[in-house]
């Protein structure tokens, strides 16, 4: 939630113009050689939750950037010095943006806002004023000259023809405000009508006219991106703009890249789910069911199942991933008169779907589990030592598993793994490190990339040769087949005891939020659990994050309650996004990949080991040997191959990027820009 800031607090615009290669440096350095524009980003960071936004987008795009505390002891002083210098007789402008926290942070008169000043017009940089209010210092009428100023929440606002035509091209027009909850204020800002020279970029109705909440200034030689409400890096509506803001800052021309997002794993394909018992309130099962003994039930897809899903995935032109497990399927199959209609089914629908493997029986991977006990322990030998599944049987269920989908046919990548419930990797608190034998028996199968779970282990990590692969959890519960169910056992886990609920969200306060009252049985799951669940999902979507989500197939079953969730993310996305800027489904490798390609860049970036930058429309990018660069550019840049030139990147959200590295024999990529 943005807190409402002081109504003469001067923060910014987010104003967007339209994508330019390169600017054109101002009078004073045309005359002059040409400068070197260093790919860097200058934040000045007086604390708020804008500027962290702001911060938050560079950050997790692979944008560098430099922060300056504005209230820190011992901070930079910004001066010419700062800010330019000259390198090998060429003047270098040492940022190539300035994102600040209003337009000027440093007071009336201030040097340091002249300085600034001084450079972005002698560069032709520009700046970000992160948060302000409507006022002709930012090229604003007052809010009380057909104007608005208070709470947002629920605003409809819309990207104008010059934002379409600029830096959020990539929308599909509209950007609502959140208003996720009537008790909570959410959002607060300012909305004026354009004085010359003020370009609006987002606007919203006021009263029978419009008034603008970002926008472009330019003036004295300048330009800035004027943002008139506050946010933070978790908003939808800062989620929507932050691409357009990175690019316009940049003019277009930057490390870094973004994406946005959605693969979706249904976990345990082919083998039965255990049940929610509403009376229990728990699941028969499960070790931890007191009196669940005799009342076990299961949850299972049907044939019909299968073909709703082949049909949904056409409807909606997205492919889910089936994590298998064709023992389990097997044993039900025995159980069951020898016959099974539902992997008939997804069998010959097998083209339709991505296939991974999720191990031949789904047992647990990790310590023997002593299940006496509440929680349950590792079963250790008479000298002490932790008992463990053998690398044998663990490799057994990784290769059985993969043998039978290629008798059936069915297509895999053999270098993707995701364990049942991700055992073998290290589970606290009872099993606080890997099964020792779980690296061994995945490098027998030439296993690459594992599964893991988010919010255990959010960051990759190594398994002997493998990389982790952090999935989200989505909170439409493995136990339960219909919306009653997920209700029961919603309200179990998120009311207070006075309210029949476990109370497990008192005694947790600092990780879990109780209800004020218990949702509805029969219209809850679809009145309030999915559109929160939707919102996390799309969150996750908009914040360039790799990394896959995950259910189970028990949530294809039965009253199917996963497809409301996943219509309302895809619909959402695609109301909300132009045809250029499409969702990217990626396979678990994929992930892997991206994940890893980020990790050796932030780890480059830190140890100032690359060296990027800008001379009128050439850009060269080093970077430590195998370490690609994640880079962005205009459409029409080229890159310079040892003979000849070549089309840069990919198109996405308007622009080309792509992970980049030097050609043979180079040392470092050229790029050459559009005129």
């Amino acid at each position: 939630m943005v807190n409402k800031n002081r109504m003469n607090r001067v923060a910014a615009a987010m104003a967007a113009a339209a994508l330019v290669s390169v600017a054109v440096p101002a009078a004073t350095a045309q005359a002059a050689t040409a400068p070197r524009i260093d790919l860097k980003v200058l934040v000045v960071d007086d604390g708020g939750s804008s500027v962290e936004a702001i911060t938050a987008e560079l950050r997790d795009t692979g944008v560098p950037y430099t922060r300056v505390q504005l209230g820190g002891s011992g901070r930079p002083v910004i001066d010419a010095g700062f800010l330019s210098d000259t390198v090998d007789g060429r003047p270098r402008a040492k940022y190539q943006g300035v994102v600040l926290p209003n337009e000027n942070p440093f007071g009336e008169g201030s040097a340091e806002m002249a300085a600034l000043a001084a450079y972005e017009t002698t560069y032709g940089i520009r700046q970000v004023d992160a948060y302000t209010w409507a006022h002709p210092g930012v090229g604003l009428e007052y809010t009380d000259n057909g104007g608005f100023s208070g709470q947002l929440d629920g605003t409809q606002a819309a990207v104008t023809a010059a934002g379409k035509a600029g830096p959020f091209g990539y929308l599909g027009g509209q950007v609502a405000f959140e208003d996720n909850s009537a008790l909570v204020p959410e959002s607060f800002g300012f909305m004026g009508k354009p004085r010359t020279g003020y370009t609006s970029y987002l606007d919203a109705p006021v009263g029978s006219g419009r008034a603008s909440l970002v926008g472009e200034y330019a003036h004295d030689g300048r330009s800035e991106l004027v943002v008139t409400f506050g946010y933070n890096q978790y908003q939808q509506q800062f989620r929507l703009l932050a691409r357009g803001i990175v690019d316009w800052l940049t003019q277009g021309v930057h490390l870094g890249q973004s994406r946005n997002y959605f693969a979706v794993h249904v976990d345990d394909v082919f083998a039965p789910d255990a049940r929610w018992n509403k009376e229990l309130n728990c699941t028969p099962g499960d070790y931890a069911c007191a009196g669940g003994e005799g009342k076990e039930s299961t949850i299972r897809m049907t044939a019909a199942d299968a073909q709703y899903a082949a049909q949904w995935q056409t409807s909606k032109s997205f492919k889910l991933d089936m994590l298998f497990n064709a023992g389990a399927g097997e044993e039900w199959k025995t159980e069951n008169g020898g016959t099974d209609a539902l992997t008939a089914q997804l069998v010959a629908d097998r083209a339709k779907y991505r296939w991974m493997n999720h191990t031949y029986t789904h047992p647990f991977l990790g310590c023997v589990q002593n299940t006496t006990t509440t929680p349950w322990t590792c079963v250790k030998n008479a000298q002490g030592a932790v008992q463990y599944m053998s690398r044998a049987d663990i490799s057994a269920q990784i290769r059985d598993n993969n043998n039978w989908a290629a008798a059936k046919g069915i297509t895999t990548d053999r270098t993707e793994l995701v364990t049942g419930e991700h055992s073998g990797l290290k589970t606290n608190p009872q099993q606080p490190q890997d099964n020792p034998n779980l690296a061994g028996a995945l490098a027998d199968n030439g296993v690459k990339w594992a599964g893991s779970d988010n919010s255990r282990e959010p960051v990759q990590r190594a398994v002997g040769a493998a990389l982790t692969v952090p999935r989200h959890p989505m909170n439409v519960y493995y136990n339960t087949g219909t919306n009653a169910e997920m209700a029961d056992e919603y309200n179990w886990i998120y009311t207070s005891r006075a309210h029949g609920g476990s109370g497990i969200c008192e005694d947790n306060p600092a990780t879990s939020t109780c209800l004020p009252a218990p949702v509805e049985a029969n219209t809850g799951y679809l009145d309030q659990i999915v559109p929160q669940e939707a919102r996390t999902a799309l969150r996750h979507v908009l914040a360039n994050d790799p990394r896959p989500h995950y259910v189970h197939q028990s949530n294809l079953a039965e009253d199917r309650t996963l497809y409301p969730v996943l219509n309302q993310v895809l619909d959402t996305y695609r109301s909300l996004y132009a045809p250029s800027a499409p969702i990217v489904n990626q396979t678990m490798k994929e992930a892997g990949v991206e994940l890893g390609r980020r990790a050796a860049w932030d780890k480059a970036l830190a140890e100032g080991k690359v060296t990027a930058y800008r001379i009128g429309t050439a850009v060269t990018v080093k970077a430590p040997s195998g370490v690609v660069a994640p880079v962005t550019a205009p459409n029409g840049t080229k890159k310079q191959l040892l003979l000849g030139t070549a089309d840069f990147g990919t198109a996405y959200a308007g622009t080309r990027s792509t992970w980049t590295g030097p050609e043979l024999l180079q040392s470092a990529v050229t790029l050459k820009l559009p005129s």
